[in-house]
């Protein structure tokens, strides 16, 4: 049955969102955040809706993808009482780290996170602000999985749907605010 709250939620989102044609690269229709962000009702909403979605789930650790995932993360964290743990592109973090290699539709890339991000056995809720063909996302996931913790679900705010990334995070439950069917 439909939430009329969270519809409602959803179409301020849609409503803030820009699209930005060609960015980062010709041919692809970036989904900017950034108005939501600067709607410091609508960012709270965002927040609270992100972490009241969670707050039954016994979450250890929220992580954040590197950038705007922290964005997210970080105040979901604060508001389910956990921790929080950045997955960095490589060189960023200061201490020791663990990487994971991933392809991407146009080359491939590298994250990193701390060694000692995850405990053993951490259920881990990971956060990024856009799924799109769930690779990056996916690569977070298997990383933190190599460092002990155990990825119980993934968080968007935005889904892309009509790029099937949802089917590559298939091994955990995967929630978003605002779904796009059709680019």
């Amino acid at each position: 049955m439909p939430d009329p709250t969270l519809d409602r939620l959803a179409e301020r989102i849609r409503q803030r969102v820009r699209d930005v044609p060609d960015f980062p690269q010709p041919g692809i229709l970036f989904k900017d955040l950034t108005p939501v962000l600067s709607d410091s009702e609508l960012f709270s909403a965002v927040v609270r809706q992100l972490a009241d979605d969670f707050s039954s789930h016994d979450i250890d650790l929220v992580v954040g993808i590197e950038a705007r995932g922290f964005i997210f993360a970080a105040p979901v964290a604060l508001h389910l009482g956990t921790g929080f743990a950045p997955v960095r592109k490589p060189g960023k973090l200061p201490y020791r780290t663990r990487r994971i290699e991933y392809a991407l539709e146009y080359g491939s890339d590298a994250l990193e996170a701390h060694v000692d991000a995850v405990q053993p056995g951490q259920r881990i809720l990971l956060i990024d602000d856009v799924l799109a063909t769930g690779g990056t996302a996916l690569a977070a996931a298997q990383l933190l999985e190599q460092l002990g913790g155990r990825v119980v679900a993934a968080a968007f705010v935005l889904e892309l749907a009509f790029l099937g990334g949802r089917n590559r995070l298939s091994a955990f439950p995967v929630h978003s605010l605002v779904k796009y069917t059709a680019g």
